[in-house]
């Protein structure tokens, strides 16, 4: 089974080479457009990927379906497979939506030129991409030697969408992040942007973005009262600092999700990864119009509710319902997701448009 777990990582690494080292080898701002079709690449990729965990959990390709599943106590032929690697590639996508928001904060924060975003955005997705195998991989042992721990993640995954539908979650100034002022504090960090580098040394010309046009260039010693040589983080390490602690954040939630539907280790990780390849493309194509969608945290808060209960009630499920009960929770899903957007759209639609003659006081 470890030639097919090679196989994939060998896989993801050749498309990111292929993504920075010949789509994105020189910076460039991302259009729409551009985003639009990479998200159609990706999306396409992760679903095509179905096909074959059809058939090589149907045929046990690799080894692959000959062993139970920790969640379910089934061992999964290639119906069931697909069903959970669909089911977890729709929450893993859906919940990462959530990253947007955060992101659009982050870059606007650290005044992140459009040039460098996608950068920013490859290397983080590329650290959490190491994160979350890491956690699951550990996830997994966990649920395989202790079941119970299911149950754990099941009321947190709920007591999380309760704080998502009735309490305040404004994302608070990064600078009192502690792993900003943590960084801070262990490293010299420069106040201005060098081009796409995280690191300089104090003195390197800095990027035409953070100077006013025709002003005379300041020392980065001057500036950062730092010794001429001394290397400096610059804005752009820390806005990928944050990137990658707030995926952690997020992992926290979005690992027990998928943990809900499956326990293969090998269908929660390929879904984690396809849905998390996707999310600077769909970063690009959504960051303009985030605020339209107002009631999509309350369908992520929803999401969260439906597969805390599903692991709850897991064994009645599987009774009630029949062991492809992860087909119905797949479109109760798609339902709350549509709804949600669908519901966003309308509001959007109804709300007065600044500069409406009838919204002008007379």
């Amino acid at each position: 089974m470890i030639w097919i777990w090679i196989a994939f990582i060998a896989f993801v690494l050749l498309m990111l080479a292929l993504d920075l080292g010949v789509f994105h080898r020189h910076a460039h701002v991302v259009s729409v457009k551009e985003a639009l079709a990479w998200s159609g690449v990706w999306l396409s990729m992760g679903l095509s990927f179905a096909v074959f965990v059809y058939f090589a959990y149907e045929d046990q390709w690799f080894g692959l379906g000959t062993l139970v599943d920790a969640v379910d106590g089934l061992t999964n032929d290639g119906a069931a497979a697909t069903e959970k690697y669909l089911t977890g590639y729709v929450v893993e996508k859906s919940l990462s939506v959530d990253n947007i928001f955060v992101i659009a904060m982050v870059f606007g924060f650290f005044a992140v030129p459009p040039l460098y975003q996608h950068r920013v955005l490859f290397w983080g997705i590329l650290g959490a991409l190491v994160l979350r195998g890491a956690m699951i991989g550990i996830g997994a042992k966990i649920i395989a030697e202790f079941h119970w721990v299911l149950y754990l993640f099941a009321a947190f995954l709920i007591l999380t969408a309760l704080k998502m539908l009735f309490l305040k979650t404004d994302h608070t100034d990064p600078n009192k992040n502690i792993v900003v002022r943590l960084t801070r504090r262990l490293f010299p960090v420069t106040t201005r942007l060098h081009g796409e580098h995280f690191i300089v040394r104090a003195g390197a010309p800095a990027s035409y973005e953070s100077e006013t046009p025709g002003a005379p260039m300041i020392p980065d010693e001057v500036v950062d009262k730092a010794r001429p040589g001394t290397w400096l983080l610059t804005p752009l390490a820390l806005a990928l600092i944050m990137v990658e602690t707030t995926d952690l954040i997020f992992a926290v939630d979005s690992i027990p999700a998928i943990f809900a539907i499956t326990g293969d280790p090998f269908l929660v990780f390929t879904s984690n990864v396809f849905a998390i390849l996707g999310l600077r493309s769909l970063y690009f194509a959504l960051a303009g119009m985030i605020n339209k969608f107002r009631y999509l945290k309350v369908s992520l808060a929803l999401v969260l509710m439906v597969v805390g209960v599903k692991m709850l009630l897991a064994e009645w499920l599987k009774l009630a319902i029949g062991k492809h009960f992860n087909l119905y929770l797949l479109t109760v899903i798609l339902t709350i997701l549509a709804a949600g957007v669908a519901a966003s759209v309308l509001a959007d639609r109804r709300r007065p448009k600044v500069g409406n003659p009838s919204t002008i006081e007379r």
